[in-house]
């Protein structure tokens, strides 16, 4: 899915925010993300991500009778327009300040005192995306470094499966990064919140100590983090684990794009390189 596949969907679903053309693209990943007016629109990359849909505008009605600060949803369900999900939200204030990890790990502590809502949380599928992933990328990646991350999913689902947790599981985000907190007038709201999961917090933990080791985060950075939160996940013998598996997600995940972007493709090619040579100093790029 394109830009021009996305904002057909977003005309067929016929939002009342005016012209599909004239809505801002705001991010284009496994969504489509619109800011039209005073709303936000998503727009999904497939008809797989339907339930996920569906969970996340679930999710935002229980943490807004939890009165957790996070976005919320301006429709009650999501709808499938055109074999792609679709969802509608309210839009944030513009922000007045780019959230830090600290804003991340308050906002977590919050969550991960949460008991599980009414409805069932599915478990945090790390991994369960990698196969979906390299799909997309079809022949667009060499077919050998699809293999190897097959294989190291495998041997990840394995391994994590065994994890003995130092916290008590339960409802977790599931991709905590601070790009996934918004600061507005009346402080930090969460936000995409479909990957929320029952599973070991750690996994929320972990993605910070990837940050820092491979996306160039710095450790006065991360430090504030571990302060606010009141833990550093790597002191826990499991960390190693689900960095792992989180690398292999993020490899995969880069490479669904290569098909229309040759830089996805070479961000994808030198993630593989590092992980095939067990070089953990080479520094990775957002994508």
């Amino acid at each position: 899915m394109d830009e021009a596949d996305a904002r057909n969907v977003l005309a067929a679903a016929e939002v009342s925010t005016g012209s599909a053309r004239e809505a801002t693209l705001l991010s284009l990943g496994e969504n489509a993300v619109f800011a039209a007016g005073d709303l936000v629109v998503k727009v999904g990359r497939d008809a797989e991500l339907l339930d996920r849909a569906r969970r996340e505008v679930d999710i935002a009605a229980w943490l807004a009778d939890a009165g957790v600060p996070a976005v919320r949803a301006a429709e009650p369900k999501a709808r499938l327009v055109d074999s792609h999900p679709v969802t509608v939200w309210h839009r944030l204030p513009d922000p007045v300040r780019p959230a830090e990890p600290r804003d991340l790990a308050e906002l977590l502590r919050v969550v991960h005192a949460l008991p599980s809502p009414s409805f069932a949380l599915p478990p945090r599928e790390l991994l369960g995306g990698v196969e979906r992933w390299l799909r997309l990328a079809g022949d667009a990646v060499d077919p050998a470094d699809a293999a190897y991350l097959r294989s190291r999913r495998d041997g990840f689902a394995t391994a994590a499966a065994s994890l003995a947790p130092h916290l008590p599981p339960g409802p977790i985000h599931g991709d905590a990064l601070p790009r996934n907190v918004h600061v507005g007038p009346d402080g930090p709201v969460l936000v995409d919140l479909e990957t929320f999961s029952a599973d070991l917090r750690e996994h929320d933990l972990v993605v910070m100590a990837l940050s820092r080791d491979r996306y160039g985060l710095p450790d006065g950075a991360y430090d504030s983090f571990t302060e606010a939160y009141g833990w550093d996940v790597r002191e826990w013998e499991g960390c190693s684990v689900l960095r792992g598996a989180r690398e292999t997600a993020s490899c995969a995940w880069v490479a669904q794009h290569a098909p229309v972007n040759p830089k996805a493709l070479a961000e994808f090619e030198r993630r593989v390189a590092s992980l095939r040579d067990g070089d953990e100093s080479v520094r990775w790029y957002p994508f």
